[in-house]
C-alpha cells in the first residue's frame, strides 16, 4: 500500500492506561504494522478476521501485488470487475482531485514509478522522458463506470498508494462498529482514527513527530493531539527520499510538472471525520504548499489541520486551523 513502507510514519500512538483491561492487538499488513486497541465487553480478539480484512483489501488496490485489481486495471486485462474497496477510493480520489485543482491526482503512478517511489524499475529521468509521461498523467482521463474503469488512453495507471492506508483504517473501524465496539483507537502504518473515549473518561492521544529527515527511525515529538470520533493523517517529506548529486527529491510528485514538490512544507497533519479524507488531503496539501494550503484550508473547513513549515533560515514554524489549538500541545525540547 502505501508509499512502499509504511513505517509509522510521523504518529505515534500513546494508548495509556484505562480503568477496564483493553484488548490490544498488532501486527505486520500492507508493508508496514498496524496497532489496535478496544474495549469490549465480550474481551474478543479479532485479530484473525481484521488481518483477514485487510488482505482482501490488499488484493483489491495494493500496486505491489500483481494480481489486484488495481494491478489488473493498470496492465489493461479485460473485463476486470473492480469491487468496493476500489470504487470508494476512485471516488474519493476523484472529490479530492476536483477540490485540490489537481494537485492529489492517483494517475502519477507512471511518474512515481519512473522516479523510483513504486514497485516499478527506476528511470534515468531526463526532461523529454518527463514530457512523454506527463502526456497520460491527469485524472480525466479515467473514468468509473458502474464497476468497469474505462480510459482515454491505455497507459493511464492508478496509484492509491498516497491515501489507501487511510482507508484502510475507516474499513477496520467500521469493522469494529458492527461488533458493538464503539471505544477505539486504530493506527496503520501511522495513520490513525479514535472512536469514542477510554472507559475512565479520557480521550485517546497520538503524537506528531518533528519533520527530521529520517527513513526508518521514530522522530521525537513535536506535538501531541488528543482525539475523540476523530480521524488524523500525516503527509511529509522527509520518510522516503532519495538523494542524487546531493540534492534531495521528496515522494510527493506534482503531477503539473512531473518532478518531486519543492516547497517549505514539511508535513501535514490532517483531521477529519474519515481518515481516507484525512489522508488524500494530507497528499494534496503537501503538493500545493504554504500560501495555497492556507486558502484551501479556508474554504474546506470540514478539514482541521497542523502544518509544520520551516522559515527562510530553516527554523520549524507552525500553522494551524482554529480547531487544532482546542485539541493539541506543543511538546517542548525539554518535555
Amino acid at each position: 500500500m502505501k508509499k512502499i513502507h509504511f513505517f509509522s510514519f510521523l504518529l505515534i500512538s500513546i494508548f495509556g492506561y484505562a480503568q477496564n483491561e483493553p484488548v490490544k492487538i498488532e501486527g505486520e499488513a500492507q508493508g508496514t504494522t498496524y496497532h489496535i486497541t478496544y474495549f469490549d465487553k465480550k474481551n474478543r480478539n479479532l485479530k484473525p478476521e481484521i488481518e483477514k480484512l485487510l488482505k482482501d483489501f490488499d488484493k483489491s488496490v495494493s500496486t505491489y501485488i500483481p494480481n489486484s485489481i488495481i494491478s489488473r486495471v493498470n496492465s489493461n486485462q479485460k473485463n476486470v470487475k473492480v469491487d468496493k474497496y476500489f470504487i470508494a477510493c476512485f471516488k474519493k480520489a476523484k472529490e479530492v482531485w476536483k477540490n485540490t485543482n489537481g494537485a492529489f491526482d492517483p494517475t502519477v503512478y507512471p511518474l512515481v514509478n519512473a522516479w523510483g517511489f513504486g514497485p516499478g524499475k527506476k528511470q534515468k529521468i531526463e526532461k523529454e522522458k518527463i514530457d512523454s509521461i506527463l502526456k497520460f498523467v491527469g485524472f480525466d482521463l479515467i473514468e468509473l463506470k458502474g464497476n468497469t474503469i474505462v480510459k482515454k488512453d491505455p497507459r493511464v495507471a492508478l496509484d492509491f498508494n498516497a491515501f489507501a492506508q487511510g482507508y484502510s483504517v475507516d474499513v477496520v473501524s467500521g469493522f469494529l462498529n458492527s461488533k458493538g465496539i464503539h471505544n477505539y483507537i486504530v493506527e496503520i502504518g501511522g495513520e490513525v482514527y479514535a472512536n469514542g473515549k477510554k472507559p475512565n473518561g479520557e480521550n485517546w492521544s497520538i503524537g506528531i513527530e518533528k519533520p527530521i529527515d529520517n527513513k526508518t527511525e521514530l522522530n521525537p515529538l513535536k506535538a501531541v493531539v488528543k482525539l475523540e470520533n476523530l480521524a488524523v493523517a500525516t503527509s511529509g517529506n522527509y520518510r522516503r527520499f532519495i538523494i542524487e548529486d546531493g540534492v534531495k527529491y521528496a515522494h510527493h510528485i506534482d503531477p503539473k510538472t512531473g518532478y518531486p514538490t519543492k516547497n517549505n512544507l514539511l508535513s501535514a497533519s490532517v483531521f477529519s471525520k474519515q481518515c481516507i479524507s484525512s489522508d488524500a488531503n494530507a497528499t494534496g496539501i503537501l503538493v500545493m504548499g504554504l500560501e495555497k494550503a492556507k486558502a484551501f484550508l479556508q474554504k474546506h473547513t470540514e478539514l482541521q489541520a497542523y502544518l509544520i513549515y520551516s522559515d527562510e533560515k530553516g527554523n520549524y514554524q507552525i500553522f494551524e486551523t482554529p480547531g487544532i489549538k482546542l485539541i493539541l500541545s506543543e511538546v517542548t525540547d525539554e518535555e
